[in-house]
């Protein structure tokens, strides 16, 4: 096993697949059963699926597609989107989702975190933070579902979130969202030194070896998206996954513990 997952993080809108530059800028990629068949193929470490459009339209999870996706995932699975209640966690779990995901509600409400925390054990519990550059360069809190940056600072809510209860973090550059450039390297730094549970860093690699750069910045995982689901510089779709012993010689070969 790898000592560090690798993870494809798949955006769901509208029932299917899109990947988004800076989260605008939707492409469409496909169905999202067909594209975990084929991840399944490829025995993928892990797997995120996050439905962007749920939590700002401030409708309930899409458990029935929830329950498709999980029923062809052979890999653990990790869900977000629309997530408010710990009953809705309940339901996404029933499914045979191993994680839940975790962002806008519990930035209006750090007690949800508590809730499924204590009800299901903090192993099944991430939030998602995602940070944006302002005009002056400044990490500030971005909120997905508002789309907008918001007053509260990213590394006390980050540091508040673990203390709520999340066993692990996901941590997203929205400036390096899609567009295949590298890591914030910086970024991930400084929250790695915050907090001592599980840090996921997704946003902006571009190859095998920016996932190196993140694990030596403190990133216990790392997940991307285009990397996964596009090639080349008109960004055709085409799913791909490095396999198992390419991975383990990337890590080993950089000395990446």
């Amino acid at each position: 096993m790898l000592k560090h997952r690798v993870i494809p993080a798949l955006l769901l809108r509208d029932g299917g697949l899109v990947k988004t530059q800076k989260f605008g800028k939707h492409k469409y990629i496909g169905d999202p059963v067909n594209a975990i068949r084929i991840f399944n193929e490829k025995e993928v470490d892990e797997l995120m699926v996050l439905d962007i459009d749920a939590s700002r339209q401030r409708r309930e999870p899409d458990y029935a597609l929830i329950e498709s996706v999980a029923s062809e995932c052979f890999m653990p699975l990790g869900y977000g989107g629309g997530i408010s209640t710990v009953e809705q966690a309940r339901q996404i779990f029933s499914s045979g989702v191993e994680k839940v995901v975790l962002q806008t509600f519990a930035l209006e409400n750090p007690k949800l975190v508590s809730d499924i925390a204590e009800r299901f054990g903090s192993q099944s519990v991430v939030v998602s933070i995602d940070v944006k550059r302002d005009w002056l360069g400044r990490y500030r809190l971005w909120s997905a579902s508002s789309r907008t940056l918001l007053k509260k600072d990213w590394l006390a809510t980050l540091k508040g979130m673990v203390e709520a209860g999340a066993g692990e973090v996901l941590l997203n550059s929205v400036d390096c969202d899609g567009m295949q450039q590298g890591f914030d390297v910086r970024l991930i730094q400084t929250a790695a030194q915050a907090v001592d549970v599980p840090l996921v860093a997704l946003g902006g690699a571009s190859s095998l070896s920016d996932f190196v750069k993140a694990i030596q910045a403190g990133a216990s995982a790392v997940a991307a998206g285009s990397l996964f689901v596009l090639q080349g510089p008109h960004r055709a779709v085409l799913i791909s996954y490095p396999n198992y012993s390419e991975l383990e010689s990337l890590f080993r070969g950089n000395d990446v513990g």
